[in-house]
């Protein structure tokens, strides 16, 4: 496990590039084919009954319900926030989601769509630093944050340079996330929470997606998140067990608790069960909450809803049951 242990020894671990990149290449090597045979075995785990009834509410509750499209109208939005307030209209014991996320300039919309549906609770996340390319200068992206925090964002989901990581500038990386926390820490009120997404199918190893979680919750991420949800390779069970494990060693190290985010990819009940057996296998109770652990998975809402009824009535539910987004 690294050894950062103190406020001291962290200012040391970042006090220069060197310093930056001896630390994060000092980290243990990832052992591929084990990683990847621990995350198919849990996946293999069944639950029945009271504990899946629990789960499948624990997992509506984790939802980020997102829309990210050029073609996003207000309308669009406020659809989406309703669905996340009422998520099953027809009954009203059904966890509402955990967030709307949404580009900046729709934060307005969806923070008025949610107080009118009476679920102020429900956090309104928005996607920033140029999403989902993270190719702009610091200014616009830092532009770009500023604007989803002025709207009353709750939480920023900012993508790192990927480029910048690849070619080993790593103290640029943490700057950045460095400098978007800064714009998250409002003038009034709870400062928005950050979750930095690495786009793990671009990081191309598991060294690389452990290094990159690191470099992340030393810059001071709330969330660390695996992917934009637009590539070929989002989340899987070995890239979100691997930074579970980071998480748990973090904590463990500092004693600072850090929220994962498996996005993209997620669309079944049975895979979200599966990401719930990884987090209580690997790091426990203290993240089964949407306070430390979301699905970015819109898709994932319906079946939930489909697979819970079955489970209260005995039955699958006809296909205008749910609506499709």
């Amino acid at each position: 496990m690294p050894t950062v242990t103190t406020t001291a020894t962290l200012a040391d671990v970042t006090a220069s590039d060197a310093a930056l990149r001896r630390y994060l290449h000092g980290l243990p090597g990832v052992d591929a084919v084990g990683l990847e045979a621990r995350a198919a075995s849990l996946g293999t785990r069944s639950i029945k009954t009271t504990a899946k009834a629990y789960a499948l509410d624990l997992a509506l509750s984790m939802i980020d319900l997102t829309t990210l499209e050029g073609a996003d109208t207000p309308g669009k939005v406020r659809s989406l926030c309703a669905k996340a307030a009422r998520p099953d209209p027809s009954d009203r014991t059904a966890p509402r989601s955990a967030a709307v996320c949404v580009y900046p300039d729709m934060v307005g919309t969806a923070r008025e769509a949610l107080t009118a549906a009476g679920a102020p609770e429900v956090k309104v996340a928005s996607v920033a630093t140029a999403f989902p390319a993270g190719r702009a200068a610091l200014p616009v992206k830092l532009a770009d944050a500023r604007d989803a925090v002025a709207a009353g964002a709750d939480e920023i989901d900012m993508v790192i340079d990927r480029g910048a990581f690849l070619s080993g500038r790593y103290m640029a990386v943490f700057e950045e996330i460095r400098a978007v926390r800064e714009v998250c820490a409002r003038s009034e009120g709870e400062p928005a929470h950050l979750k930095v997404i690495f786009e793990n199918g671009e990081l191309a190893t598991y060294d690389n997606i452990r290094r990159a979680s690191w470099l992340a919750m030393l810059a001071g991420a709330d969330f660390i998140k695996t992917s934009t949800g637009k590539t070929g390779v989002n989340a899987t069970p070995a890239n979100t067990l691997l930074m579970l494990e980071a998480v748990r060693d973090f904590r463990a190290a500092t004693d600072t608790q850090v929220g994962v985010k498996p996005a993209g990819g997620i669309r079944t009940a049975k895979d979200a069960v599966k990401y719930l057996v990884l987090v209580a296998e690997t790091v426990g109770a203290d993240w089964l909450s949407p306070e430390w652990f979301r699905f970015g998975a819109s898709s994932l809402l319906n079946d939930l809803l489909m697979q819970r009824q079955k489970l209260s009535t005995g039955r699958y539910s006809g296909p205008d049951y749910v609506t499709v987004d």
